[in-house]
């Protein structure tokens, strides 16, 4: 988990460092190497390493940007078993809140178009705090293709919601 952990404090930091235009320009953006298309709202750039997901290392991609007062991103792994896939879901989602401390709301099923069904594909608003210390809301989704697992977030400031609801709509999979 901890090398989860300091995968998710690199996505974070990415997050937070990465520059777009301050107002939202939608545009449809697709993963790198994988057939996951949403629409972003700037222009993310792309990072992967070598990070620890439960037992067992795997690459982790994420493409982020920053729009609106707010970080938007998607990452994704392959961790080569389905059997891995519930657990892989339920730790993406967990150390998104961790790296926060973050208080999480409701986890809501979530149907991706083109995703693997899982009980453990959810959306979830977050409520925590920033590497700066200031507050910090957001939402995580995490959803699956196969043996790929998803995390799309948006963090930032509270009235993002239109905008969120537009972002976490817009994810499909498939080809």
């Amino acid at each position: 988990m901890r090398g989860l952990v300091g995968s998710a404090a690199l996505a974070a930091s990415v997050l937070l460092v990465s520059a777009c235009s301050p107002t939202m320009n939608w545009r449809e953006v697709r993963a790198d190497g994988q057939q996951a298309v949403m629409l972003f709202p700037c222009k993310p750039a792309s990072f992967a390493r070598m990070v620890r997901l439960g037992d067992e290392q795997v690459k982790m991609t994420l493409q982020a940007c920053d729009a609106g007062g707010a970080t938007w991103g998607l990452s994704w792994a392959d961790v080569a078993d389905p059997a891995r896939v519930p657990r892989a879901l339920r730790m993406l989602r967990q150390s998104t809140q961790d790296n926060l401390s973050a208080t999480a709301g409701q986890a809501l099923p979530l149907h991706v178009p083109g995703a693997t069904p899982q009980p453990d594909s959810l959306r979830q608003a977050l409520a925590g705090r920033a590497p700066d210390g200031k507050p910090l809301q957001g939402q995580v989704a995490v959803f699956s293709r196969g043996t790929v697992v998803f995390q799309a977030t948006m963090l930032g400031r509270p009235a993002q919601e239109e905008s969120a609801a537009t972002f976490f709509a817009s994810v499909r999979l498939g080809g």
